[in-house]
């Protein structure tokens, strides 16, 4: 992430929205925490909640360790915050709690980490977490038929909330996309970092793209979640 954001060399005034999923899978979870929280004392920054960051929070606050996470990712986290202090877990504890579910710009454009099921929008979402585990919307953005029109009764009204959605959770590499993959309205910017891809940033209005060597390069003795 520091190799991306530092190469992109990007203007002082630059507002950055962090998608989510900032830990699991690489060696230095607990790192990438540090990283941001320092960096958005300098930046504008916004963080949206991923699943695994809340999987790890849940961790941290209780000891809670789900089978399910250790194996997709949550060991590595574990193990890389056996150095910290408590001082810094603390740090760490306050960045996590104060996580942004979803987050709508003055230009009705949607960002969040996954998606969400209510037709009105994630606001209305009877279950909040929804918003960083589903996967349907991008899997109903991916399979649209585009010959259907807005006007079309049978087009989907979560696609009509928002003139744009971005997201990440599901990588586009499930697709066949090694960058930002686009269909309809939904822009997904996950382009596989805890696999074997790398750490993608865009520049939400211009849709310039700027990426990281691929992430696992970085770790050659590792596993990430592959």
């Amino acid at each position: 992430m520091k190799q991306l954001i530092e190469g992109a060399n990007l203007p002082q005034n630059t507002k950055y929205i962090f998608i989510g999923d900032y830990v699991d899978g690489w060696s230095q979870s607990a790192d990438v925490i540090s990283y941001l929280i320092d960096f958005s004392k300098k930046n504008d920054c916004l963080f949206l909640r991923g699943n695994h960051d809340e999987l790890l929070y849940n961790y941290l606050k209780t000891g809670e360790k789900l089978s399910m996470w250790l194996n997709q990712g949550g060991e590595s986290s574990i193990k890389s915050y056996l150095k910290v202090s408590e001082v810094e877990k603390e740090r760490h504890l306050h960045f996590f709690k104060n996580l942004t579910n979803y987050h709508i710009d003055s230009e009705n454009r949607l960002f969040l980490h996954a998606g969400y099921t209510n037709l009105h929008g994630p606001q209305y979402e009877y279950y909040p977490n929804l918003v960083y585990w589903d996967r349907t919307l991008w899997e109903m953005a991916c399979a649209l038929d585009t010959s259907i029109s807005k006007e079309d009764g049978r087009y989907p009204q979560r696609l009509k909330n928002f003139k744009e959605i971005f997201i990440g959770h599901t990588p586009v590499t499930r697709v066949g996309f090694h960058e930002p993959a686009n269909f309809a309205n939904v822009w997904n910017v996950d382009s596989g970092a805890a696999y074997k891809g790398r750490i993608s940033m865009m520049d939400i209005d211009s849709k310039k793209i700027w990426q990281s060597e691929p992430v696992y390069s970085l770790y050659p003795d590792e596993k990430g979640r592959n």
